[in-house]
């Protein structure tokens, strides 16, 4: 009897975990929509508006920088307070958010609805959070790297999804936005319905001094990167603003060493493991957007004017060049799980830096056959996957429970720069390098040579992400740590021990078990 109790008892853990990891999949999917959603359709938002190229490039930046300055604030409020009931007002936020932009008449209300959009991106290290929390130590990595993986298809679906409402002669971006809505809602009616409450909550103070001084470091750091393009690099607004943010991220620096209870512990913040994730989380978002731009870019191009390109329209870019990556994307999450659970987080980043390389490589080489181009996207979806798999499993087997909201929080920022910066280099390669001669009335148009340099870029951003798995991650943990998100080295440099014992034990336990 006690036998058959227990074996339901298991049964049941497994299907809350199975249901559990799935809402916060489409949580996470959901989040990396709303970054990429605008991307085609700025040219129809400008139009309908009546607003300047300039001006409608801020619904991109919009909620990029608040982004920057919400998520590490929300990943440390859930870590403190609960993360459930943060995820609930987060998605809650989004929703708001998403119908404001669906019913924006003007510009600055539609800017609104992308900043209350952008806060949502805290849901991300919230929901890895409450995985380490919900799911046995040796399913974690596999988990983690679902929700992962939902976030490189997340960003291609919206692109896809965007092409097909917006494909018609009397094409309405605002059915984008209500798409989003449809999509936020579920998803906060799956968190509040499958999530388990809380169980862990630090509490504490919130520090507001360090989040505000983070957010303006932030702030005075993507708004140049974001903007540069149409300020000018050498302008004065762009470079005053990369010179104030290193003057705040010092006052940061400053402030969380001196507050009793900081934002971010900068012991924790410069710990090896967690430092590298972070450089890791830059180059494989610049190449994630790379990629998506680059070759949506390139396919347009008509080729009876430049000699190269397909030709393509929005909805041809978006369905047969893109979307097979990001399909890939998805199902190569639990392979980088599978992976980095047996061979460790290092093993997944150097494989996906070196699919990341080989594909770019290959785009960079070829890029004038349509099945070079679709190839070669399938094979940097799935380095994506794989970094993205492996950049979570390093900060969990780095850090205390109680830092894990926070540290993923700057990992997620980590990547949401790293892709500002890839955007703003493939609009600036390509805007710099411009076909000379074109018949009189037609705009200028990028030169191939432009492609090739972004592809060639991309190729040793992921060679960058090849150095940092052989080198800057080398003595970390192996696959037994990384599964169960120990975080011995951390606790033993900030006095934590506490809190890393309990992954500890269940390493333990998940040992005992598997033997």
């Amino acid at each position: 009897m006690s036998t058959t109790t227990s074996a339901t008892a298991r049964a049941g853990g497994h299907r809350n975990e199975t249901v559990i990891v799935f809402a916060l999949s489409l949580a996470a999917m959901v989040v990396s929509m709303m970054q990429t959603l605008p991307v085609p359709i700025l040219g129809l938002i400008r139009s309908d508006l009546g607003t300047t190229t300039a001006n409608v490039s801020w619904v991109t930046t919009a909620t990029l920088l608040s982004a920057a300055v919400f998520t590490p604030l929300l990943g440390r409020f859930g870590d403190q307070h609960g993360k459930k009931p943060t995820l609930v007002a987060v998605l809650g936020v989004m929703v708001a958010g998403s119908v404001i932009a669906a019913l924006a008449s003007s510009l600055p209300l539609l800017l609104l609805g992308r900043v209350l959009q952008g806060a949502a991106t805290a849901i991300f290290p919230l929901a890895l959070s409450v995985l380490r929390e919900e799911v046995r130590p040796q399913k974690l990595p596999g988990a983690m790297a679902l929700v992962s993986g939902t976030l490189a298809f997340g960003s291609g679906l919206a692109l896809v999804a965007t092409g097909l409402l917006t494909s018609g002669s009397d094409a309405d971006y605002r059915n984008a936005f209500w798409m989003a809505t449809g999509f936020a809602v579920l998803a906060l009616l799956a968190v509040v319905f499958l999530v388990p409450a809380t169980r862990h909550k630090t509490g504490g103070r919130t520090d507001f001094l360090g989040a505000l001084t983070l957010g303006i470091a932030l702030l005075l750091l993507l708004l140049p990167i974001s903007q540069g393009h149409e300020w000018g690099w050498a302008s004065g607004r762009t470079l005053g603003s990369f010179a104030g943010a290193v003057v705040m991220t010092a006052v940061w620096v400053f402030t969380e060493l001196k507050v009793r209870e900081p934002l971010v512990d900068m012991r924790m913040f410069v710990h090896r493991p967690v430092l590298m994730a972070n450089l890791a989380g830059i180059l494989v978002g610049f190449g994630m957007f790379a990629n998506f731009l680059g070759v949506s870019y390139l396919v347009q191009m008509p080729k009876a004017l430049t000699g190269y390109g397909f030709d393509a329209s929005i909805l041809r870019a978006s369905v047969e060049f893109l979307l097979p990556g990001a399909i890939v994307s998805l199902l190569a999450s639990p392979i980088g799980g599978q992976l980095v659970r047996h061979r460790g987080p290092r093993a997944a980043l150097a494989v996906a830096a070196a699919l990341g390389a080989a594909g770019f490589g290959w785009l960079a080489l070829d890029h004038g056959h349509t099945a070079s181009v679709i190839g070669a996207g399938l094979i940097v979806g799935a380095a994506v996957s794989f970094g993205y798999a492996a950049m979570p499993a390093v900060i969990m087997a780095s850090v205390p429970h109680h830092q894990s909201g926070i540290a993923n929080g700057i990992n997620s920022i980590s990547r949401s720069t790293g892709s500002a910066i890839g955007s703003a280099i493939v609009t600036t390669i390509l805007a710099s390098k411009t076909i000379e001669h074109l018949p009189a009335g037609v705009p200028a148009l990028p030169a191939e040579s432009g492609f090739t340099l972004t592809f060639a870029i991309g190729a040793v951003a992921f060679g960058l992400v090849a150095v940092i798995s052989g080198i800057g991650l080398r003595g970390t943990h192996g696959p037994r740590t990384a599964a169960t998100g120990a975080a011995a080295p951390v606790a033993a440099s900030t006095g934590t021990a506490p809190a890393a014992t309990e992954p500890a034990a269940a390493a333990a336990s998940a040992a005992k078990a598997d033997a």
